[in-house]
């Protein structure tokens, strides 16, 4: 593998159940795929910037689930704040080493995993009346704000957590 100066950890899993009906199996699938994941790959990464002496800007794909609880996401909100806090300790750890470490907070976007679980109206009804923006995010919403967090146009910009949610977590 050559030299990587940008990485966008963007891996996770969405399985929902309530809290009292939540699986060990379940649990440990979405802490290793949504967190342990991001923290291994991020040190590989980091390591070899370091190694180089070398810049770089990291962005974990977080939710705004790890800011406001959803029925039946217990383990997915729980998975999503600890990559928040873990972004925040990255970017205080690697600060001085000039490599940037921030998040963005997306609404249900919508691509497969989002299409599965919100396109039932009676389910996606209520949170779209939460959004003021009144929809969903598309791909590209997301796409654009992570290019900027790995851009120099954000230089100093580093341990943000960046909400693209149409205004949910401002209601």
């Amino acid at each position: 593998m050559g030299d990587i100066d940008l990485l966008v950890n963007n891996a996770a899993v969405a399985l929902l159940q309530p809290f009292l009906q939540v699986t060990k199996e379940a649990f440990d699938r979405s802490f290793n795929v949504n967190l342990r994941a991001a923290l291994h790959v991020s040190q590989i990464v980091a390591r070899k910037l370091i190694a180089r002496g070398a810049p770089g800007a990291i962005v974990n794909v977080s939710s705004q689930a790890s800011h406001r609880a959803l029925t039946d996401h217990t383990v997915y909100c729980s998975t999503k704040s600890a990559l928040d806090m873990l972004t925040k300790t990255m970017a205080l750890e690697l600060g001085p080493h000039k490599i940037r470490v921030n998040s963005v907070n997306p609404t249900v976007v919508m691509t497969d995993m989002g299409r599965l679980n919100w396109t039932d109206p009676q389910k996606a009804g209520p949170m779209i009346s939460r959004i003021p923006l009144g929809k969903f995010a598309e791909v590209d919403d997301v796409v654009n704000s992570i290019l900027f967090l790995l851009s120099n146009q954000s230089n100093m910009t580093t341990g943000a957590m960046l909400p693209v949610d149409g205004g949910f977590l401002a209601c």
